[in-house]
């Protein structure tokens, strides 16, 4: 997994599923909270899953609600979370709907973006 640094202002697209992200984790008061933006531009958000017999991070989530509304493939993902990192996991379902060069933004509690993987 690769970290890029950002240079230059985020794009607004990439800007509104952090935005989305962020909104899911406090709304819910979960860990993290995800969105995915698929190939026709529609926007899956999703918490953290934490059932006795079900567990699923906020990314996870989010890429199966895409793939259960017949998305064919992803453009980015975003992740919100305290983590610098996001777990590898999460990266594997995101390029395994959207491919190797998805994007995946990883932002504070605060909503900074804090890497691209």
């Amino acid at each position: 997994m690769t970290q890029s640094s950002e240079s230059g202002p985020l794009d607004p697209e990439d800007r509104k599923i952090i935005t989305l992200a962020r909104s899911a984790r406090a709304r819910n008061g979960v860990a993290e909270g995800a969105a995915v933006r698929d190939e026709t531009g529609r926007t899956y958000v999703a918490g953290t899953v934490e059932l006795a017999s079900l567990k699923l991070s906020a990314l996870q989530t989010a890429v199966a609600m895409a793939v259960a509304s017949g998305a064919e493939s992803l453009e980015a993902a975003a992740v919100v979370t305290s983590a610098v990192v996001p777990a590898e996991a999460d990266v594997a379902a995101v390029r395994d709907l959207g491919g190797p060069g998805t994007p995946v933004l990883v932002a504070s509690p605060a909503g900074e973006l804090t890497g691209t993987f």
